[in-house]
């Protein structure tokens, strides 16, 4: 076996077992409701740039407060997952 394969095979094994080890997706994802799935939409037509923008329309700290240890909130579909 030469050496630039052996370092392929450990490379491999490597990204393996990171996956492996990956914790499970604990964050909710987008629901697929009536409010929600004209998003679902415009993320597969126009990217989640372009749904991401009315997140705060709803999700705000009026009508839906974040908790204190949210993340920045201009990039939501960026943990929340839309499900296909």
């Amino acid at each position: 076996m030469k050496k630039r394969d052996m370092f392929l095979l450990l490379g491999a094994l490597a990204l393996i077992i990171f996956l492996l080890m990956a914790p499970e997706e604990t964050t909710q994802p987008v629901p697929k409701d009536d409010i929600h799935l004209k998003f679902y939409d415009m993320v597969k037509n126009d990217g989640k740039k372009a749904a991401e923008k009315f997140c705060e329309d709803c999700h705000n700290d009026d009508d839906m407060p974040f908790s204190e240890d949210h993340p920045p909130k201009f990039r939501c579909l960026f943990c929340h997952k839309i499900h296909q």
